[in-house]
């Protein structure tokens, strides 16, 4: 991957641009930490990438950004810019193409995102980046509450890195986000969602989540029971139904009933046959997991069903209606829901023979 992303910057610098690997993947290099996402920063204008590269599209080319598809690889290539005014403190709504590299550093986020990497693999550090690797803090580009006003998604962002990588926000960081944290309200529910989820799904979540809570983001965020959330839970959408967002986070449909099904499953018996046949394992594990249960149990007893759908069951709508000597009804829905639980908790055997002779006896 390094290698292809290195031919690709000799290919920018063959034509007399610049070019440079920036960013987080430098960054993550230097960790020893693997990434495949790698931004490219150039003095050559969208238009000119275009002309140099045939697989390539402009997602925004406002924003100076263009996909590139070389040797296999996506790329995202952008051009050198200052930023000269943001909207509702979120988006630049006015860029400037530039030819130097150095303002284009200083209109990011954090020190450690401004390390860039030539295409003979030198890194290049003119804001100490390194040094605040070395000492596993986030410091931002300048005025941290000039950066956070600018765009308040970075206030998430400094959480996020804070707990990805294991480091510490500086004071200044931390000052800032007191100082700023109000206009998380102004920020988009996807946006907020999509940061979070990357805080709670790593390793080191704990750290993050005591980051919130300690600067007040739960409030601004509004997460009342983030508070309350503890450590059984590692499902991220185990951890969306515990908090209780759906009215005003996004969810997709799916996600939806999943959140909806482990809520009423957290106040059920997870072991219980019926429970775990109505709702199935993935959502019984998920609620049981956030009440602390054995998860090796609960999958133990969904494995013991006597039957997991009601196809298992050994008969079929036809023969019922012979024996019955009856048309199709709603009658059928109630045999088969009375057939279910009494397979399910063992009073009937799960055979053709002894479920019709129940069901003569019962219901003719």
């Amino acid at each position: 991957m390094l290698d292809i992303a290195l031919k690709l910057l000799s290919e920018l610098t063959s034509r007399s641009y610049k070019a440079y690997i920036v960013g987080g993947f430098v960054r993550d290099h230097l960790l020893g930490i693997e990434s495949n996402d790698i931004d490219i920063t150039t003095n050559a204008t969208p238009k000119e990438i275009k002309e140099i590269f045939e697989d390539s599209c402009l997602p925004n080319e406002d924003y100076g950004s263009v996909t590139v598809m070389w040797k296999g690889v996506r790329f995202e290539i952008t051009t050198f810019r200052r930023e000269i005014e943001y909207l509702n403190n979120r988006k630049p709504v006015e860029i400037k193409y530039i030819d130097d590299l150095m303002p284009d550093l200083l209109r990011r986020d954090f020190t450690i995102n401004t390390l860039c990497m030539d295409c003979e693999g030198n890194i290049l550090d003119y804001l100490d980046g390194k040094k605040d690797i070395e000492n596993k803090i986030i410091n931002t580009v300048g005025d941290a509450k000039e950066k956070f006003t600018e765009d308040s998604l970075r206030i998430l962002r400094a959480i996020r890195f804070a707990t990805i990588l294991d480091f510490e926000l500086s004071k200044e960081v931390k000052s800032a986000i007191m100082d700023t944290k109000h206009l998380l309200r102004k920020l988009s529910y996807y946006r907020k969602k999509s940061e979070l989820e990357k805080i709670f799904t790593s390793p080191n979540k704990r750290n993050g989540i005591m980051l919130l809570l300690e600067l007040g983001l739960d409030n601004e965020l509004e997460l009342p029971k983030l508070k309350e959330l503890n450590d059984n839970t590692t499902s991220l959408i185990g951890i969306w139904s515990f908090l209780d967002v759906t009215d005003k986070y996004p969810f997709n449909k799916n996600e939806l009933e999943l959140i909806k099904n482990i809520n009423k499953v957290y106040e059920l018996n997870n072991m219980d046959p019926y429970t775990l046949y109505k709702y199935g394992l993935y959502v019984n594990s998920v609620a049981g997991e956030m009440k602390g249960l054995d998860i090796k149990k609960i999958t133990e007893a969904y494995a013991k069903l006597t039957i997991h759908s009601s196809s298992d069951i050994e008969i079929d709508s036809n023969t019922i209606m012979d024996i019955l000597h009856k048309k199709p009804g709603k009658y059928l829905k109630d045999i088969y829901d009375d057939l279910e639980n009494k397979i399910l908790y063992r009073k009937i055997k799960n055979d053709n023979k002894v479920i019709c002779d129940y069901i003569l006896a019962n219901y003719k």
